[in-house]
């Protein structure tokens, strides 16, 4: 869907390399692999993502880490934005929905919880139609502001945008090490599209 809308590198978990067909896909278009819970591999994922900044391409990141139903947002990680800051570059928050044709939201694609790629397919294929929405909000500029001050800022714009509360999941803030640690030692996938670093 974002690669459609624009050509960009991914972030993305690990195991997805090893998932049939694709994998293959992902390796294939300059996905880089991270593997989840090592803090030492998080920053051979940082310096590859600044490579691909810095030679002037786009990096779409999942800063939440994981996949929801999008009736909320979880907290945005701010470890894999650090790049960002380091080269300059902008970041452009997306928000995207799946909704049925009189605009409802369609829970269909939801790959959460206990359900397998398969079953999530599956309700996918059983929809007659899913209409996908790609929503930017303004790009945010990284001068002078650091990674958690730029995730806040991100999740705040796609929560307006899709009209949700920030009152649950907060993201993490500067005055709790404990999410700092947590965000350092788990950077999961994030968001990054547009001419910039998408959040």
């Amino acid at each position: 869907m974002l690669n459609a809308a624009r050509p960009m590198a991914f972030v993305s978990k690990s195991e997805v390399r090893g998932w049939p067909l694709i994998g293959w896909l992902a390796a294939k278009t300059d996905t880089v692999f991270l593997r989840r819970g090592s803090r030492g591999h998080a920053k051979i994922v940082n310096a590859e993502i600044d490579a691909l900044l810095t030679a002037g391409k786009d990096v779409a990141i999942f800063p939440e880490g994981t996949t929801t139903d999008g009736t909320h947002l979880l907290g945005f990680h701010g470890a894999l934005l650090q790049p960002a800051v380091e080269t300059g570059r902008p970041i452009q928050p997306v928000a995207l929905t799946y909704e049925t044709p009189d605009g409802q939201r369609s829970l269909a694609p939801a790959y959460v919880g206990e359900t397998s790629l398969i079953e999530c397919f599956g309700a996918i294929l059983a929809c007659q139609e899913i209409v996908a929405r790609l929503r930017p909000t303004p790009a945010l500029s990284t001068a002078e502001k650091n990674r958690r001050e730029l995730a806040h800022a991100a999740r705040g714009a796609i929560a307006l945008k899709l009209g949700l509360p920030l009152a649950s999941n907060p993201p993490e803030t500067a005055d709790d090490p404990q999410a700092e640690r947590q965000s350092d030692a788990h950077p999961i996938d994030s968001l990054n599209p547009a001419p910039a670093t998408p959040a």
